[in-house]
């Protein structure tokens, strides 16, 4: 199997993600209250007992968590609020203040499609921007979403709810047919807390046969400062994606979370380096940003352009990306 990219995003001095990836609130419809007619006396009677209410279903308890799950949690926390109140963490997708040009679309293509972000080291992966291969899916996505046992309930439907949602808007940029399966499929999006991912060795190699050490260790052992990555596979050694794994951590609370489902599945298409010179951008690790931008909407129409093809070299794609770039932005050079 050939690793295209592991996405790990490093921690607090490299600032982690994401954007108004605020939670949304559920907004319930609210009936204007009708006057309610006045109800005659009835002839004195035996006075009416009222029955009483129904009695509520007790709420299920959320899953118990080791205390290094608990404190992960607690840190996360304490990093999405510095990341708020540093201004980070934006989700308007870019604004007048964010403005780019076909020159820049084009220039941070080649940066961030055309190069690996991470190479293997022996038994690791070490970051290491290198020149690579235009890699992407030419057949249909099916997705799938695994959660830990120690995932409670209501998170489980939150984020199986915000990876459908978000794998659609992936299909339609791309033109990919994207399906979610109850079953295991070729794109994994595996949610857990530190607890359930200890015993996911096994499981891993079997979804992935063949899978290379420093990609089991990545997954297994991440670093505190790793919020989330993944890791797709050309199963012939080709430049086609056949199998991606993505690694969300549970114990994020939903900014992170949702802000780790944008990138990593975008990365996951075959965005796989960052770029300091993207921006507005997820894939830049300022963290400015932290849901899918305007300008990175881009990026995967041109990746997905049939004038480019899976195997391209830097040197060839740069014509033809320059050239989709100026059409997608009416040459604004």
């Amino acid at each position: 199997m050939v690793v295209r990219s592991v996405r790990l995003v490093y921690g607090v001095m490299a600032r982690a993600f994401a954007a108004s990836c605020a939670p949304e609130v559920e907004l319930v419809p609210v009936t204007p209250p009708r006057n309610q007619p006045v109800a005659k006396l009835p002839a004195a009677s035996a006075p009416t007992v009222a029955a009483p209410p129904p009695a509520r279903p007790a709420n299920t308890p959320d899953p118990v968590r080791s205390a290094t799950s608990q404190a992960l949690s607690q840190h996360y926390a304490k990093l999405q609020a510095d990341l708020v109140t540093q201004g980070l963490l934006r989700g308007d997708g870019g604004g007048p203040d964010t403005p780019f040009t076909d020159t820049m679309l084009a220039r941070n293509f080649i940066r961030i499609a055309l190069f690996d972000e991470y190479v293997a080291d022996g038994p690791d992966l070490r970051a290491e921007a290198t020149m690579s291969r235009l890699r992407r899916w030419e057949s249909p996505i099916r997705m799938d979403v695994q959660f830990g046992d120690t995932v409670p309930a209501k998170q489980r439907v939150r984020d199986r709810n915000a990876v459908a949602a978000y794998a659609a808007r992936l299909s339609r940029l791309t033109g990919v047919p994207i399906s979610q399966t109850a079953g295991e499929g070729n794109f994994s999006v595996l949610i857990l807390n530190e607890d359930d991912r200890r015993g996911y060795e096994e499981r891993l190699r079997r979804m992935v046969p063949g899978i290379a050490e420093s990609s089991v260790r990545a997954f297994l052992n991440p670093p505190r400062s790793t919020l989330c990555l993944v890791i797709a596979f050309s199963g012939d050694g080709g430049n086609t994606y056949s199998r991606a794994v993505a690694l969300i951590r549970g114990e994020h609370p939903d900014m992170l979370r949702l802000a780790c489902i944008h990138e990593e599945l975008a990365q996951g298409m075959g965005l796989a380096n960052d770029s300091p010179q993207a921006r507005p951008s997820i894939f830049n690790d300022d963290e400015e940003f932290g849901l899918l931008t305007r300008h990175d909407e881009l990026l995967l129409k041109m990746l997905y352009d049939r004038r480019l093809k899976p195997g391209m070299s830097a040197v060839e794609a740069a014509p033809i990306a320059r050239e989709i770039a100026a059409e997608l932005l009416g040459g604004n050079a």
